[in-house]
C-alpha cells in the first residue's frame, strides 16, 4: 500500500514563455518548408524514441490523413536498421530528442543525410550531436516544459507542409489556435487537476493498469504508459489501441481491472466511445480523460480536433505529477536509464 507522499509540484513556471518561444519559430519553419518543397518533396519520415516518438503522433495523423505525399513514423533504431527503400533525395526526415544526444536518433539523422534527405531536428538546445547532424534545429530551451513545445513545433511543421503543398484547409483558424496555446494549454492543466488527482489516487496501488487511446491521441496513452507509469513510476501498465482492444485485450477486463481511456475530438472519437460503452458495462474501475473538459480559450471550435491531441499529451504530464505526489515516487528516479550501459 502507498504510504509516503510528496508535495505536488506546480505547473512549470516557464510554461507560457516556452510555448511562446516555440511559436516564435513559425516563420523559420515556413521558410525551411518552402525550401524543402521547392526542391521536390517526395515523402516525410518522423523519427525518434520514447517521448520524442510519441510527441510526433498528432503530426503523423495530420499528415497521413490530409497530405498528398507519404508519411512514415518509426523508432530511430528501426529506421536505421530497416533502411526504408523510399528514403533519399526528396525525403524530409524530422528527428527529435530532448537532450539532442540520443544515440539512435543522432545515428538516424546522420544516416538520413547520407542518403540525400533533408533533416530537421527538434530538441531542447541548438547545439550538440543531433543539431550538428541536422540541416536545421527547432528548439524550446527548457528542461521543465517539454511536451507542449514539442507538440507545437511538430504541429507547425506539419501545417506548413500542408499549406505549402496546396492542401485545402482553414489555415488562418489553425494559426489563431496555435497563437492561443500558451494560455489555452496552461488553462487545460488547471482544468484537469481534479481529474488527474482522482485517477492517481484511485490507481496508485493497482498492480496493472491498461491504457487505451486511438488516432492522434494514441501518443498520449502510449507515452503515459511507457514513459510515466513504467519508466518513471515503476508500475506495470499496458497500452493498447482502442480499436485493436476488441481483438484480444478486452478479454482481460473484469469488474476490478483498472483502465484509463483517452477520448479526443478528432474523427477517431467513435472508436474511443465504443470502448467507453464496453468499459461502462464490464469494469467499475474505468477512468476517462475526455478532451471536452478543456475549454481551450482562443482556439476556434472548428479546429479543436487539431489541438486536443496536444492538450491530452500535456494533461498526461500533470497526471504523472499527481502519481508522483500520491505514491511518493519521484519521476526522476531510475534503475537503469542514465545509470548503466544499455
Amino acid at each position: 500500500m502507498t504510504t509516503a507522499t510528496l508535495p505536488l509540484k506546480p505547473i512549470t513556471k516557464d510554461f507560457k514563455e516556452v510555448v511562446a518561444f516555440a511559436l516564435s519559430q513559425n516563420e523559420a519553419t515556413r521558410a525551411f518548408v518552402d525550401e524543402v518543397v521547392g526542391a521536390g518533396l517526395r515523402n516525410v519520415f518522423l523519427v525518434g524514441c520514447g517521448g520524442s516518438l510519441t510527441a510526433a503522433y498528432p503530426a503523423h495523423f495530420l499528415l497521413e490523413t490530409r497530405a498528398r505525399f507519404p508519411v512514415f513514423h518509426m523508432n530511430s533504431d528501426e529506421f536505421n536498421l530497416r533502411r526504408p527503400a523510399l528514403l533519399g533525395e526528396g525525403s524530409l526526415v524530422v528527428v527529435s530528442s530532448h537532450t539532442g544526444t540520443t544515440k539512435e536518433t543522432v545515428a538516424a539523422a546522420r544516416y538520413a543525410r547520407s542518403a540525400g534527405a533533408k533533416v530537421a531536428a527538434i530538441a531542447r538546445d541548438a547545439d550538440g550531436p543531433l543539431a550538428e547532424a541536422a540541416d536545421i534545429t527547432f528548439t524550446y530551451g527548457s528542461e521543465d516544459t517539454v511536451v507542449a513545445p514539442k507538440g507545437v513545433l511538430f504541429g507547425q511543421l506539419a501545417h506548413a507542409l500542408l499549406e505549402r503543398t496546396g492542401v485545402a484547409g482553414d489555415h488562418a483558424a489553425i494559426r489563431t489556435a496555435y497563437e492561443a496555446l500558451p494560455e489555452a494549454l496552461y488553462t487545460a492543466q488547471e482544468e484537469g487537476e481534479e481529474l488527474a488527482h482522482s485517477i492517481a489516487t484511485a490507481l496508485a496501488d493497482e498492480e496493472v493498469t491498461y491504457v487505451l487511446s486511438a488516432g492522434p491521441n494514441y501518443g498520449a496513452g502510449y507515452g503515459f504508459t511507457m514513459c510515466y507509469l513504467m519508466e518513471m513510476q515503476w508500475k506495470h501498465g499496458g497500452s493498447y489501441h482502442a480499436g485493436e482492444f476488441f481483438h484480444g485485450a478486452f478479454e482481460m477486463v473484469t469488474e476490478d481491472q483498472p483502465v484509463i481511456l483517452f477520448l479526443g475530438e478528432d474523427p477517431t472519437r467513435p472508436m474511443a466511445e465504443r470502448t467507453k460503452a464496453f468499459l461502462d458495462t464490464y469494469t467499475r474501475k474505468a477512468h476517462y480523460v475526455d478532451s471536452r473538459i478543456f475549454s481551450l480559450p482562443g482556439v476556434p471550435r472548428e479546429v479543436r480536433g487539431d489541438i486536443t491531441p496536444i492538450a491530452l499529451d500535456v494533461f498526461v504530464t500533470r497526471l504523472a505529477r499527481h502519481y508522483e505526489s500520491v505514491r511518493g515516487h519521484d519521476l526522476d528516479q531510475r534503475r537503469y536509464m542514465f545509470q548503466v550501459e544499455y
